[in-house]
Order: structure tokens, then C-alpha cells, then sequence
């Protein structure tokens, strides 16, 4: 390795490339040795010029790295006008040069608008030591455009493509009946083992298959319908037009009613027909980053499972009745829908800190209400165990939706994302390639409709 000065290590890689020469002279063309001796004298001065040049740079340039044991890390950011690999070469004859460990190396269009999207821009991640880092720094913009050092820019995984809901499947355990000494069903052997037997159909299930058939007990559609006559009689007084309606299509399309639980299948298929939502299974109280990002994909993780009979009013977590009558109605509307997939969109790949805001509600009984506002809707504090001091009033869905739309707009992350419904998967708009890509799919539509008008007109 290059020692203070950098002379050492340069002066050794010479020695050793001239001595690899001498011994293969007998097999090698006086040609090839010449060529070879003058990339040699060609780096030699490359390495000797760029110190020279940081050495009298009188601005100290600010370098971003992590430093341990006299090495640097060092995250290197630079593109090229040139697609060709002869642009990449001199970047690594540069790294060579140096005896840089190359740790990953990664080409992409830039990210950087410019007239041409041919530009490409480059990721290095290697390890020089400490005292190499300017030099080399210096070296790299004698070759390449735009360098510059900065951490690297890490997200938390989030799925690409519907499918990928499959891994997404992480329970939060503390309302568990098996965990939790106040969950109403925690004493009762019968009703914990059958919570397991109908989670384990979730734990099964993968993306494409029917949803299974639960064969409810009477004291399960008994439990199901206290609740439901209960809430039915508050509909018409509590309830918005657009919920009203879809459960009025629910009853009618999806076997809604006081002695019938609905099966899922039935019902996602009713909301695929109106919004293209969709539902899955699932086990238990999912996390709150797994539940946004399958909203993302309009798809809503719902339970099977129905709550202890003895607190038929209350669930310390959600079951079929929470679901299916709370949230199901609702995005059964269009604007509803989009207002959810928003949110779950705002979500992949978002800081801890921002899927809390994202994932907070507010209701209650006697509420102070408020005007809806994203920003302290989602800091208002929130809990299970009783109904929500706070109601967030909106005008209307589309009202609320944008209203979210400008809160999510300031979520930090090194990219965008966008749903795209013939493959029901997220494209990462990364780089101005991409979202050229997604304007013209736009100008598609916009045309569609502006035909469709003329043509009423």
C-alpha cells in the first residue's frame, strides 16, 4: 500500500511491472513491451501531476469519507459524455494507479438533467488510504466530469413487483393473544389455537391463488353479527354517502349481512370490478411499512380471523369485522382508492420517522374536530385501547387527497416512485430516462381524452 507520500507504492508497482516484463521478453513482441512501458510512464506522471495540482489548490475542498486504521472509504460520484468503454478505462486506470480496493461499482444514466441521456453517471465505492484521498480526487476530474464524494444514500427495501408482497408479511406481536395478558382471548385455549389454524392459511398463501374458504362457527357469526346490526343502525346517521353506498353493493354483491360473514375471495373480487383494489390474507397485526407498501400495489392485507366473544364492541387488534366493515366500504370508492395507494406509494423505501406519520388515524366519539391538515394529522398521538380525542375534518376525498399529496411531496427520498398498472409493479423514477418515459405515457392519456372530448364537442 502507498505510503505517506504516495511515491513509495508507485515506485513499487513499476518495479514490479518492468520485472513481470523482463521475464516474459522471451514470448513478448518488442511492441507490446514498448506500449506497455509507456501506460506505466503515462500513470507515473498522471499521479505525480494531480498531487502537484491538489498540493496548490488554495481552497480546501470539502471530502466526504469514513476513515478507520489510516484507510479511507471513499464513495465516488462522476459521469461521462461518453457511453464508450474507453470513457470508464481511464476512470479505472486512474483507480489502478492508486491501488484503490474497488468495493462496488455501479453504471446508470445520470440523475443529472442535461441535453443528452446518453450521459452516463458512475458509483465507486473503494477503499485508498487516508492520505491518497485528495490526490486521487484530483485525479479522477482529470478524466471525468461532475466528481464529487458523498455518503451513500441507503433506503429500506420495499417491493418491486406484486409478488414481492409475499415477503412482506412481518407481524407486531404485542396485541397477540398468546402475548398479551389483556387480550380478551389470551385465557382461552380454544380460541388461541383457532387463531393459529385460520393465520396459518395466511402464512401459506402466495400471490396468484384464490383465497381459502373459512368455514365460520355459529359462535363466530354470532360475535359477527351483534357488531354488525349494531353498526348498520348507525350507517345512515354516522356514515358518508360513499360508504352508505358500498355497503348497500356489498350486501347485494358480496353476501353481506347479520347471519353471513363474507369470504374474501368474493369481496376482493367486488373491489378489483370498482377500484382495483384487492385483498390478501394475513395473520395478525402487520407492520406498519409491510401494510402501507401493499397499498402501494392497491392491494389490503385483511385478517380472517374474528374476535373473542367476549368484547364483541372492542378488538385490542384488527379482525375481519374491523376490516371488513371499516375499511373494505371505502375503498370500494375511486377517490378513497387513490387517496390509499398515495399513501402507500409515499411510503416504500421512506424513514422509520415518516412511516409513523404516514401510518397514524385519529377517531372518537366526542372528538374536538379539527381542520384536516397532513402535517398535524399525522403527529397527532395515537392508541388502541380507546376511541381518539381528535377528528381531522375534510372537505371531501379529493380535498384530502390533495392536501396528502403536498405533505408526501416533502418525504426525502433519492428518487421518486410510480404504480404502473399493466404490470402491477413500482417503477423507481431515478434518472430523467425514466421519467421522459413516464411523461410520454402521460401525453398518451392526456391525448386519449383530449380525442374523446372532441368528439363530444
Amino acid at each position: 500500500m502507498p505510503t505517506s507520500n504516495g511515491s513509495t507504492s508507485s515506485t513499487k508497482s513499476i518495479r514490479k511491472a518492468a520485472s513481470e516484463m523482463d521475464q516474459s521478453e522471451s514470448v513478448t513482441s518488442p511492441r507490446f513491451l514498448c506500449r506497455r512501458q509507456s501506460l506505466i510512464e503515462d500513470a507515473r506522471k498522471e499521479r505525480e501531476a494531480a498531487a502537484a495540482a491538489a498540493e496548490s489548490s488554495e481552497s480546501a475542498e470539502q471530502m466526504v469519507f469514513e476513515e478507520e486504521d489510516g484507510k479511507a472509504l471513499v464513495n465516488l460520484f462522476f459521469t461521462s459524455r461518453s457511453a464508450t468503454s474507453q470513457a470508464l478505462s481511464r476512470a479505472m486506470k486512474v483507480l489502478e494507479t492508486f491501488e484503490a480496493k474497488i468495493h462496488h461499482l455501479e453504471t446508470r444514466p445520470s440523475r443529472k438533467p442535461k441535453e443528452s441521456l446518453e450521459e452516463l453517471e458512475y458509483f465507486v465505492r473503494c477503499e485508498v488510504p487516508l492520505s491518497d484521498v485528495r490526490t486521487l480526487i484530483s485525479s479522477m476530474k482529470r478524466v471525468a466530469e461532475d466528481v464529487r464524494t458523498a455518503r451513500e444514500v441507503k433506503f429500506h427495501w420495499f417491493p418491486r413487483k406484486i409478488s414481492d408482497l409475499d415477503k412482506c408479511h412481518h407481524l407486531v406481536t404485542k396485541f397477540d393473544p398468546d402475548l398479551d395478558q389483556d387480550h380478551p382471548g389470551f385465557t382461552d385455549p380454544v380460541y388461541r389455537q383457532r387463531r393459529k389454524t385460520i393465520a396459518d392459511i395466511a402464512f401459506r398463501y402466495k400471490h396468484g391463488e384464490p383465497i381459502p374458504t373459512v368455514e365460520y362457527s355459529a359462535e363466530e357469526i354470532g360475535t359477527w353479527r351483534q357488531v354488525y346490526s349494531t353498526l348498520r343502525g348507525l350507517y345512515t346517521t354516522h356514515a358518508c354517502s360513499e360508504h352508505l353506498e358500498a355497503i348497500r353493493l356489498l350486501e347485494r354483491l358480496c353476501g353481506y349481512g347479520p347471519d353471513n360473514i363474507p369470504q374474501l375471495e368474493d369481496v376482493s373480487r367486488f373491489l378489483k370490478e370498482r377500484t382495483g383494489f384487492q385483498l390478501r390474507p394475513v395473520a395478525g397485526l402487520l407492520s406498519a411499512r409491510d401494510f402501507l407498501a401493499s397499498l402501494a400495489f392497491r392491494v389490503f392485507q385483511c385478517t380472517q380471523y374474528i374476535r373473542h366473544p367476549s368484547s364483541p364492541m372492542h378488538s385490542p387488534e384488527p379482525d375481519c369485522i374491523h376490516e371488513l366493515l371499516g375499511h373494505v366500504p371505502m375503498l370500494a370508492d375511486r377517490t378513497f382508492a387513490q387517496f390509499s395507494q398515495t399513501i402507500g406509494l409515499a411510503s416504500l423505501g421512506a424513514s422509520e420517522e415518516d412511516i409513523e406519520k404516514l401510518s397514524t388515524h385519529s377517531l372518537s366519539d366526542e372528538p374536538e374536530k379539527r381542520q384536516f391538515d397532513a402535517e398535524a394529522a399525522a403527529v397527532q398521538p395515537y392508541q388502541d385501547q380507546n376511541y381518539q380525542p381528535v377528528y381531522f375534518v375534510s372537505e371531501s376525498f379529493a380535498d384530502a387527497k390533495e392536501k396528502l399529496r403536498a405533505f408526501v411531496a416533502g418525504i426525502k427520498r433519492p428518487f421518486s416512485v410510480r404504480f404502473d398498472p399493466f404490470t402491477s409493479s413500482i417503477e423507481v423514477l431515478d434518472n430523467p430516462l425514466k421519467i421522459r418515459g413516464g411523461l410520454e405515457s402521460v401525453k398518451d392519456e392526456l391525448k386519449l381524452l383530449s380525442d374523446a372530448l372532441n368528439v363530444l364537442m
